[in-house]
């Protein structure tokens, strides 16, 4: 088997991020906005492999967010997804976004394994501890006090299946599980590369023990630096090191002045107001994923991108925001559209050779 992609040899990584989804990370009414068709899907994703993508990262949406597109109601599962482009591409990580209350570990353990031998190895788990009341509404499923204390055990569960050579009883606070055992065991060793996207405390405390990566947001680029900092000294205590990636949305134009343009279009005029104004609100009260102050300064972030850092500009200003990402610390980053298929090809052809020239990346 040959390395995992997220181990390889590019000093900042790349992923496409949200592409199972209408909309991608956007809460946008444009007409061109993305319609996640499969097919369109694994044009992007083998687009992406062939541009030496390290990674394929889905979100996991169960509901809509209401609105006049109700964006993210059309989403693909994410261990199906997986399993199904892992025989369209050949080098690119595909990820699974798991949230730990609504899937059961030795159901996960058995899908992820599956998707490390379809795959050849490239197989990764993106770990959430859940945050929408709605979507446990539809599982009939209440939030629980500590979701942190609940994934550990879930990931705790996984990693004794993939390593135990006996069946084992499981007694803990959320899950009580008789003579568990799973094989095939991945072909990755001891498990999968995992993800985990965290901000608060407790959840970087989590990110520390479960995740080979931590993805966070912040509001501008050399803030990250303490960030990485924080996440680096929790995992030093568990004995680990954990790799922080971070996630852009990206407006990737020939001038300054076009991509700002189409930035305001597509995120301010354009936005679904009632949707950017839900996902907002439940964001905040139940999630800690991103900074306090980011909720009141930037809306438009939220509408154009999740509340993700905004990509906005030239290649040669994107490529220079890529290469202060990299001297910041972080060791690569996610990227999303209003378009993949109209809008990545581009930026494979302006930006990755920029980053080339960096140093960043290799030549593919």
């Amino acid at each position: 088997m040959s390395l995992h992609p997220m181990r390889g040899p590019n000093r900042f990584k790349l992923g496409v991020f949200s592409a199972n989804a209408d909309g991608g990370l956007t809460l946008t009414k444009v007409p061109e906005r993305w319609p996640a068709t499969f097919s369109e899907i694994v044009e992007v994703a083998q687009m992406a492999d062939r541009a030496g993508f390290e990674f394929f990262l889905p979100i996991a949406r169960w509901k809509g967010f209401g609105g006049e597109m109700n964006s993210r109601e059309w989403s693909f599962e994410t261990f199906t997804y997986a399993a199904a482009l892992s025989g369209v591409t050949k080098n690119i990580a595909l990820f699974s976004t798991v949230h730990v209350p609504m899937v059961h570990p030795v159901y996960a353990a058995k899908a992820l394994a599956t998707v490390d031998h379809a795959s050849g190895g490239r197989a990764g788990l993106n770990i959430v501890c859940g945050w929408s009341p709605e979507e446990f509404d539809m599982f009939g499923l209440k939030m629980v006090d500590d979701r942190y204390a609940q994934g550990l055990e879930w990931f705790e569960i996984i990693s004794r299946i993939y390593s135990s050579a006996e069946p084992f009883d499981f007694d803990g606070k959320f899950y009580q599980l008789k003579n568990v055992s799973g094989r095939p065991a991945p072909l990755q060793a001891p498990r999968p590369v995992t993800l985990n996207a965290a901000f608060s405390p407790p959840g970087r405390d989590f990110a520390a023990k479960a995740a080979d990566y931590l993805f966070t947001t912040f509001t501008d680029i050399e803030a990250g630096r303490g960030q990485i900092a924080d996440i680096s000294a929790r995992a030093a205590k568990t004995g680990r090191d954990v790799g922080v990636y971070t996630t852009c949305h990206m407006v990737c134009r020939p001038t300054q002045a076009e991509a700002e343009a189409y930035y305001e279009y597509y995120a301010v005029q354009q936005q679904d107001t009632a949707s950017v104004d839900h996902y907002m609100s439940a964001k905040e009260a139940n999630s800690t994923s991103h900074d306090p102050e980011a909720y009141r300064l930037y809306r438009k972030r939220f509408a154009g991108g999740a509340g993700t850092y905004p990509l906005v500009g030239s290649p040669n200003h994107i490529a220079d925001e890529l290469i202060k990402m990299a001297a910041a610390g972080f060791a690569g980053t996610t990227v999303s559209v209003v378009n993949f298929k109209n809008e990545l090809p581009y930026f494979i052809e302006k930006v990755l050779p920029l980053l080339v020239e960096a140093g960043l990346r290799e030549a593919v």
